[in-house]
């Protein structure tokens, strides 16, 4: 099946690492969406222009809660960061675009150091799995 195969993982325990950081970055965004909705939710989104701010700013706010839960957990990894890597992408354009254009290369990779390290990461983890300290790799040890 198809979520067997998004499941699967290696063994090994390094993975838990990026997966926290990844996770907790995430889930910790996506609270702060709702808690300081003007700086980090819909007012942000309606600041940089994005469509249906109060709409966007609560589904991307709770994408990124479930999807920082799940990758902590290292329950359905591959799968809870696809919208991680969507969400760091429109990043760049909507934002790292803006200050490239205004302030700069080396401005623009100085602001965008976090964006890049959850991009990079979350990739990692799209390619990898779980790891071994994981509810992926326990459920798979559990059907063989």
């Amino acid at each position: 099946m198809l979520l067997r195969e998004i499941s699967t993982t290696d063994q090994s325990r390094t993975t838990i690492l990026i997966r926290m950081v990844v996770g907790a970055v995430f889930l910790s965004e996506g609270i702060q969406k709702f808690l300081f909705e003007e700086l980090r939710g819909a007012g942000r989104f309606e600041k940089i222009g994005l469509p249906a701010p109060e709409l966007l700013g609560t589904f991307v706010g709770g994408t990124e809660i479930i999807c920082g839960v799940f990758i902590l957990l290292g329950f359905y990894t591959r799968l809870a960061v696809i919208p991680t890597i969507i969400i760091m992408l429109v990043a760049f354009f909507t934002t790292k675009s803006q200050l490239l254009a205004e302030k700069g290369f080396w401005e623009m990779l100085h602001g965008s150091r976090t964006d890049w390290s959850m991009l990079l990461c979350s990739i990692f983890l799209l390619v990898k799995g779980s790891g071994g300290l994981s509810v992926d790799h326990s459920r798979m040890k559990a059907r063989f």
